[in-house]
C-alpha cells in the first residue's frame, strides 16, 4: 500500500529511460509514481514511448506553454546533447537545440518542482571554456534552487558501456546532497550478449577480415571500436552507444553488430521493453537513451530528501523571479 506519491514530467523522454528509473526507485520507496507529462518531438520515439508506457508523448516542447504542463514534484529532462557534443556541432546555444535549456527553466520557474535532474554530454562542463556550465548553474540558482553536478560513467553503475555524463541535479532549497558511490559489481558482456543471432547483423567477411588484421582482442567476449582515424581498439565492455555513428562502429568479438536487444540492455532497459521500430530507428533511439542504472543512482541519492517534502500542492518556498527577458539574455551573455 503506497503511503505517499510523487508526480513527474519526462521531457526530451526519448525511449523512457528516465521514467523507467524513477519508477522503479519511488517504487522501492513504497512512493506511488505518477508521470503527468512527458514530451519528445521525434514521431519514432513516440511510438516507442507510448507502446511501452501507454501515453503518447506531447511533441514540441517550444510550443507547449507552461500553463499546459501539469504541476509535479520532479522534473527529469535529458536534454538534446548534439550542441554540445564532440560529434555533433559543437555550437552550444548558438545552435537552435542548444537554447531547449531555457524551455526547461521556463518550465522550472512556473511550474516550481521541488528537484530536478538534468542529464547531458560530458562536453557540455568544458563547452566554451565552462562558462556555457556556469551560465547554465546561474539560472537554476536564480530560480531559488540549490544546484550540483557531476559527470558520472555508466561503467562504475553496473553497465558494461563506458559512457560519461554529466548530471545536474537541483533541490527546491539547500541539502547535503551526496552523489552515488561507485557500485563495486557491473554486469558481464555475456550477461548482455545474445546467444541466437540474425545473420543480418553481421558484418560482411570483407570487414571482418579488414578488423582482424589490424586487431587481435585479449578480451572474449569484447566489443571492438573503431574510430574516426580507423583505430580499432576491444574491452570486455561497449564504448558508448552513439545515435549517428557508422554501421560497423561497434562490432562484438570484431564478427557483428549489436543487436536492438542488446544495445537496450547496455542502457540498462529490461528486457520486457517493447521493441516496435525498425533496427535504423531503435539503434539511434538506444543510442540517444540515458542509461537506466545512471539514473537510479542519482535518483537514489535524491530520494531520502523527497520523501520528507512529498506533500500534496506545490512547493512554497520563497525564490528570485527571473526576469522576463533572462532567457535570451544569457545564451548571448555565455559567449560575451
Amino acid at each position: 500500500m503506497f503511503k505517499k506519491s510523487a508526480r513527474f514530467i519526462d521531457l526530451f523522454c526519448g525511449i523512457g529511460g528516465f521514467r523507467i528509473a524513477a519508477e522503479q526507485v519511488l517504487s522501492q520507496h513504497d512512493i506511488e509514481a505518477k508521470c503527468v507529462f512527458s514530451s519528445d518531438i521525434d514521431p519514432h520515439v513516440q511510438e516507442s514511448y507510448y507502446k511501452n508506457f501507454g501515453d503518447m508523448p506531447r511533441g514540441d516542447i517550444t510550443k507547449t506553454p507552461a500553463t499546459a504542463i501539469p504541476d509535479h514534484d520532479v522534473l527529469f529532462a535529458g536534454f538534446p546533447c548534439q550542441p554540445f557534443s564532440i560529434i555533433g556541432s559543437g555550437r552550444g546555444f548558438d545552435d537552435a537545440r542548444g537554447t531547449l535549456f531555457f524551455d526547461i527553466a521556463r518550465i522550472i520557474e512556473a511550474k516550481k518542482p521541488k528537484a530536478f535532474i538534468l542529464e547531458n554530454v560530458k562536453r557540455l562542463t568544458t563547452h566554451c571554456d565552462g562558462l556555457t556550465m556556469k551560465k547554465i548553474g546561474n539560472v537554476l540558482k536564480k530560480l531559488g534552487y540549490f544546484v550540483d553536478f557531476r559527470i558520472l560513467n555508466a561503467l562504475d553503475y553496473g553497465l558494461p558501456q563506458k559512457r560519461e555524463r554529466v548530471f545536474i541535479v537541483g533541490y527546491f532549497k539547500q541539502i547535503p546532497f551526496q552523489w552515488p558511490q561507485k557500485h563495486d559489481k557491473t554486469i558481464s558482456l555475456s550477461e548482455i550478449l545474445e546467444t541466437q543471432v540474425d545473420e543480418k547483423h553481421y558484418a560482411s567477411q570483407r570487414i571482418q577480415a579488414k578488423r582482424k588484421s589490424k586487431h587481435m582482442s585479449a578480451a572474449k567476449p569484447s566489443i571492438w571500436h573503431e574510430n574516426k582515424s580507423g583505430n580499432i581498439s576491444s574491452y570486455p565492455y561497449s564504448c558508448a552507444l552513439r545515435a549517428g555513428a557508422s554501421y560497423n562502429y561497434l562490432l562484438v568479438d570484431g564478427k557483428r553488430r549489436l543487436t536492438p536487444r542488446e544495445m537496450l540492455r547496455l542502457q540498462g532497459f529490461p528486457d520486457w521493453y517493447k521493441i516496435v521500430v525498425p533496427d535504423g530507428q531503435l539503434r539511434k533511439q538506444a543510442g540517444n537513451a540515458v542509461p537506466v542504472n545512471m539514473v537510479r543512482a542519482v535518483f537514489s541519492s535524491l530520494i531520502p530528501f523527497l520523501k520528507e517534502d512529498l506533500k500534496d500542492g506545490k512547493c512554497t518556498y520563497s525564490k528570485k523571479v527571473v526576469e522576463k527577458d533572462e532567457f535570451t539574455k544569457i545564451s548571448t551573455l555565455a559567449y560575451s
